[in-house]
Parts: structure tokens; C-alpha cells; sequence
């Protein structure tokens, strides 16, 4: 017998869940694409986006998921021989640079182990020793989906003004948008990246291109910009389909209005908030399993786990029974073990717990519960009181009298 019957949760990080709302805000008639609702809603949109993440500049938007971003922000700013440094704290920040190399640019790799800091003196050293600073930009993900880690943005920027080198700072906040925050202007980050299907609680299909004033230069001689690609006429269209390079994706915008509206009710900082809670409710859950067990959070220190996933170490092959448990018994979808690119490994001792987007504690818990029950049913050691944890987090995070 199966209790997986009624509704079905999908706890991976990314796609996330699409809020009622969205989905509803989407389910309509295609409209003009030429004036009317549809150019006021992208105005209103892109002007909420830019406050999200504190942008002073532009936003060029795209049909196409977070790869799709990945290509449009080097060729929109890098010519062949071009070199570039990609900070590689994981699978993610290893594909743009994989995506980089194939496009002819020479990327140089500062390597840091999974879960772990990014050594910034070492960084520095590198750029040190650029002394013809042909380093065109420094790459960092925020946050690596699979590793579940966080890098620290500010430092990379404070090395960048320390050692004095001009290269841009390019930031892909894909997975981390919408769920933690992030201040281009105040870092002094020249571009941004992002997509719809995470912090944005809108479907695939939104890429997303925050652009600094600094770029332009860099745009004017890249000869790998193509006319696709080209951010230009996205942001200087003279009729509104040059926003997208042709037909908009008219019902994504509509749901990606709906979302923004939904961040901006609850308030930008109350978001954030709430994503720090639930991150820390899970996190609170790992160390009673791993008391008695091997479940580990995939990253060690707290400063540098995401608020947006969270990866969990567990015996060899355990995490695999675990996923295929809940999914078949409890009707949860946690999210696969991934390994680097260039493996295209799926772990069997790991898998991922998403928390960004449209959740709350009664979803967040009862996932938690249900691993909790898989841990039981399969018989694999883990501590006691692992849900009262993520419930006393709860707790400690509300006030007022009731």
C-alpha cells in the first residue's frame, strides 16, 4: 500500500513550486504583442526586477533557461582569445566555464573544493599576477545548485578593489535569486544572471540579464555577440518585440508579473527572511539525523550553505533507496545527487532538498517528515528528533501575543 494519493510535492530545487496564482495569471488568451497590456506589464516587470536586485542599469530578457543566459552573457561580451577567470566552486560554476572554453575563450580556473570558502588570497594571487590584465572578468556562481554552497560575493569584489584589477564581475544568481539577497549595485557587480524557475516561482522559460554600466564597452568589440544574443535592441528596442528578438513570451510574462507582485505583498527583506528560517529548519534537521548516522549537510559551515537548497550527505546507495521511498510511499520528490559536469555522475549517497519560492513551514515540515519516516521505514541509522528541531526553529522565529 502507497499513502503517495492526493497531492504530489516535488521538494527539487528547480523548477519550484508554480504558486495558484501564477498559474492562473498565465491561463488566458494570447494578447497583442504590438501595444496595450502587455508593454505595460514588461515595463513593470523589468522595473521590479531591477529593484530585486538593487540595479541601477538594464535588463535584457530572453526565451530560454539559465544555459540559454549563460551563452547570451559571454557572447555578448567576449571575442575569441578573450581571457576570463571562473571561480569553480562546483557543477555549475564548471559549466559556464565548459560553455566559455567551447565558444573560444580562455578560460583560466581558480578550483575550490566543494562546500568549502573560496580562498580569497588565492584569488588575489592570480590576479596579482595578471600584470597585463588580460582578464577580462572574474565568474562566481552565487550559490552551486548541486553542492548546495554559497559563495561570498563582497570578497570577491573586495579582492577585485584591492588588488586593482579592472576585470568585470559576473555573477550567476540562478538558483539563488528571490530566496537570498543580493545588492549589484552596492557589490559592484557588472552583470547578473537569472532565470524564472526558481526564486521567481514562474515556469522555465525566463532568462534573465542584469546588465552594469561598465559592460557597454565590452560589448562594443566582442565578435561573438550574434544577433540573437545581442542585448542591445532588448534594451533599446524601437517596437516592443525587440525586447525578445521577436514574439514575447507573452504568458511567461503574464506569471512572472503575478510572482513579482506576490514578492512585493510580502515584502523584498520578509522574503529573504523567511527563505534564512526554512533553510535553517532543514539544517537544524540534518544535525539531529547525523548525531546517529552519516546524514551531513554537503557543506560544513553555515556561512556558506544556500538558502535556497540544501545537499545531504548520506551512506553509500542510501540516498538513492531514500528518493525512491518517498516518491513511491509518501508522494515527495526530493531532488538527485549531482556530480561535476564533466562526469554527468549521479550520486548515490546524496540527494537535495529545495526550499526557495513559493513555501511555507506545513510544506517544508511535512517534507522533512517524510524523510523522516523513510529513514525509519528503511532502517537507516539516523539521531532522534530531527522534526522537533525544525519545529523549535520555527518557533524561536515567531513573536507576538496570541
Amino acid at each position: 500500500m502507497s499513502l503517495a494519493y492526493g497531492p504530489h510535492h516535488l521538494a527539487i530545487p528547480g523548477p519550484s513550486i508554480v504558486p495558484d496564482r501564477v498559474q492562473r495569471a498565465m491561463h488566458r488568451a494570447s494578447p497583442n504583442i504590438y501595444e496595450g497590456e502587455l508593454v505595460d506589464i514588461t515595463k513593470s516587470v523589468i522595473s521590479d526586477l531591477k529593484r530585486l536586485a538593487n540595479c541601477s542599469g538594464d535588463v535584457a530578457i530572453y526565451h530560454g533557461n539559465g544555459h540559454a543566459v549563460w551563452e547570451a552573457s559571454l557572447c555578448n561580451l567576449f571575442s575569441r582569445g578573450d581571457r576570463i577567470l571562473v571561480i569553480n566552486t562546483g557543477r555549475f560554476g564548471e559549466g559556464w566555464a565548459i560553455m566559455a572554453a567551447g565558444l573560444g575563450i580562455d578560460v583560466v580556473s581558480l578550483e575550490v573544493e566543494p562546500g568549502i570558502a573560496i580562498d580569497q588570497e588565492k584569488l588575489a594571487s592570480m590576479l596579482e599576477g595578471d600584470t597585463g590584465r588580460q582578464i577580462k572578468a572574474v565568474l562566481s556562481v552565487q550559490t552551486d545548485t548541486a553542492v548546495s554552497s554559497r559563495n561570498d560575493i563582497a570578497s570577491i569584489r573586495n579582492t577585485l578593489d584591492h588588488v586593482g584589477h579592472p576585470a568585470l564581475l559576473m555573477i550567476d544568481a540562478i538558483a539563488s535569486f528571490g530566496c537570498e539577497p543580493f545588492d549589484m549595485d552596492g557589490l559592484g557587480a557588472d552583470v547578473l544572471l537569472s532565470a524564472s524557475q526558481k526564486g521567481l516561482m514562474t515556469p522555465p522559460g525566463i532568462a534573465l540579464l542584469f546588465i552594469g554600466e561598465r559592460v557597454w564597452s565590452h560589448h562594443e568589440t566582442a565578435n561573438l555577440n550574434t544577433p540573437y544574443w545581442d542585448m542591445k535592441p532588448r534594451v533599446q528596442p524601437t517596437m516592443f518585440p525587440e525586447h525578445f528578438c521577436g514574439t514575447p513570451p507573452t504568458h511567461h510574462l503574464y506569471g512572472l508579473r503575478e510572482a513579482l507582485d506576490m514578492i512585493m505583498e510580502e515584502g523584498i527583506d520578509a522574503v529573504w527572511n523567511r527563505h534564512r528560517i526554512l533553510a535553517q529548519c532543514v539544517w537544524s534537521a540534518v544535525d539531529a539525523w547525523g548525531i546517529d548516522g552519516d546524514l551531513r549537510c554537503r557543506v560544513p559551515e553555515v556561512a556558506n550553505r544556500s538558502l535556497a537548497v540544501t545537499a545531504i550527505s548520506t551512506g553509500s546507495g542510501q540516498a538513492v533507496r531514500l528518493r525512491r521511498w518517498c516518491e513511491q510511499e509518501m508522494g515527495v520528490t526530493l531532488g538527485v545527487g549531482l556530480g561535476s559536469r564533466s562526469t554527468e555522475a549521479i550520486l548515490d549517497n546524496v540527494f537535495r532538498i529545495g526550499h526557495m519560492g513559493h513555501l511555507n513551514p506545513p510544506t517544508l515540515l511535512g517534507v522533512l517528515a517524510c524523510i523522516d519516516a523513510g529513514l525509519k521505514a528503511l532502517k537507516i541509522p539516523h539521531g532522534a528528533a530531527a522534526v522537533e528541531a525544525a519545529t523549535r526553529r520555527i518557533s524561536e522565529s515567531v513573536s507576538g501575543n496570541y
